[in-house]
């Protein structure tokens, strides 16, 4: 099907797709809940039960930082479309499903840590919603969507920062099943696959 020149249709989509990111990057904060204590508890229980909550709040920041790269790599993606194709709809769709259930996975994740089911299903969800995000930014910056005065780095740039994402989530995966309670350490390694992906890209138009 032929892709219609409906810029109306293509912000629509867009804005949907922002107000879904800020919801769910806004609902992680919902499972952090402040420590009760009793009046007039010492300063060492204070920082105890602040302690505790290490985990959600790792949870929190790297789930934060997961999401806000979502977002950045689909508003990097849109930036350089501009016309509206429906092919795209069903995949972005069911990569903001994916992005409005990661509250609920970082939850589990917080609450059962050092478990490995809760662990491997953690990474899978991410590495699920990594892979829609390398196919929604692809057709972004691809025809009939993207804008004829795209530049190829810029389009090989997107592009390249989804395929990080990829294997940052893969990494972790793979870290789930043998270091349950290290595996978001494997998303931490986004920005080291971005890098060897540029150096790659560069090498090649060299």
């Amino acid at each position: 099907m032929a892709a219609a020149k409906t810029d109306h249709a293509l912000e629509r989509m867009v804005f949907f797709s922002d107000a879904v990111f800020a919801i769910a990057i806004t609902l992680l904060v919902i499972e952090l809940h402040a420590p009760e204590l009793p009046r007039g508890s010492s300063d060492a229980a204070q920082l105890q039960a602040l302690a505790s909550l290490s985990p959600n709040l790792v949870g929190f920041g790297i789930s934060f930082a997961v999401i806000g790269m979502f977002w950045m790599g689909h508003h990097r993606a849109f930036s350089l479309a501009s016309h509206y194709s429906p092919r795209v709809l069903g995949w972005n769709l069911c990569l903001l499903g994916l992005i409005a259930f990661m509250p609920f996975v970082t939850a589990y994740l917080s609450s059962n840590i050092f478990q490995r089911v809760p662990a491997i299903f953690y990474c899978l969800v991410m590495l699920a919603a990594a892979l829609l995000n390398l196919k929604v930014n692809r057709t972004a910056t691809g025809p009939p969507m993207v804008d004829e005065h795209a530049s190829p780095e810029a389009v090989a740039y997107v592009r390249q920062r989804g395929a990080s994402v990829v294997l940052g989530s893969a990494t972790a995966v793979a870290l789930a099943f043998v270091m349950p309670a290290f595996c978001q350490a494997g998303l931490m390694s986004i920005p080291f696959w971005r890098r060897l992906l540029t150096w790659r890209g560069s090498r090649a138009r060299a």
